[in-house]
């Protein structure tokens, strides 16, 4: 009997890599899921004197001089060359950078393309470009391409199999209303990590970036302090 049920095991397990399940555990993405109504979601780019953080260690350090605790900071959406957030940028309710709707090439223009934002009743949003509207009550919002996942399905034009390998990190919307940002370990193809954000549940996701991306997340022993980029997501609190 022992026998037999080891075997079914063994087979269960064999079927299980073969079905490509393994693809999407947790343990080849580094997944951090915030309640935006309870915790402190915010963009950032410049500090109050108008100097762009940057690294995440330069947030952190901005962080401990206002007596306040970084729970968790990653790259969000792409950038120019002058470190400028690339497309939409709204930081307290002030659009700071208008929406981008020109035709071009690269990841960022793969349409359909989309925004993240924050309402003011701190109510998380992932919509295509094209169906955005700043209506004035939206605290915090980042453009970015392509969209991982748009209405429960993932986007048309990502291949599976593809061998367009990258490291490459991105946000979702779960079912509950929450926010999940997720960063590969290891490279991944689009639609595998599409397909990741798809088995959490979300109906839409939202690309960030790729090689370039980071994240400091000290409860899961994740510290990534470097980098040199536009905007940051953080979850701050007072100490």
């Amino acid at each position: 009997m022992k026998l037999k049920i080891f075997l079914l095991v063994l087979i269960a397990g064999i079927l299980l890599v073969f079905s490509g399940a393994e693809k999407y555990s947790d343990d080849k993405f580094l997944t951090y899921k915030v309640d935006v109504k309870k915790q402190n979601l915010k963009l950032f780019w410049k500090d109050e004197n108008g100097k762009r953080f940057g690294s995440i260690q330069n947030l952190k350090s901005w962080a401990t001089k206002k007596n306040l605790e970084l729970d968790f900071a990653m790259n969000a959406g792409m950038y120019k060359a002058d470190n400028s957030p690339q497309g939409l940028y709204i930081e307290n309710r002030k659009e700071i950078i208008s929406l981008d709707t020109i035709k071009a090439t690269g990841n960022f223009y793969l349409k359909p393309n989309g925004v993240f934002y924050i309402t003011i009743k701190k109510t998380a949003k992932i919509c295509t470009t094209e169906t955005f509207s700043n209506n004035g009550q939206i605290s915090f919002a980042t453009q970015s391409g392509p969209m991982l996942v748009i209405d429960g399905k993932i986007h048309p034009d990502f291949k599976e199999g593809s061998k367009n390998m990258n490291i490459r990190n991105g946000v979702g919307i779960l079912p509950d209303g929450n926010v999940v940002f997720v960063l590969s370990k290891s490279e991944v193809n689009f639609y595998d990590f599409a397909s990741y954000f798809k088995s959490l549940g979300c109906k839409n996701a939202l690309y960030l970036d790729g090689f370039v991306s980071r994240a400091y997340l000290p409860s899961q022993n994740w510290n990534q302090t470097d980098g040199d980029f536009g905007a940051l997501f953080a979850v701050v609190k007072n100490k």
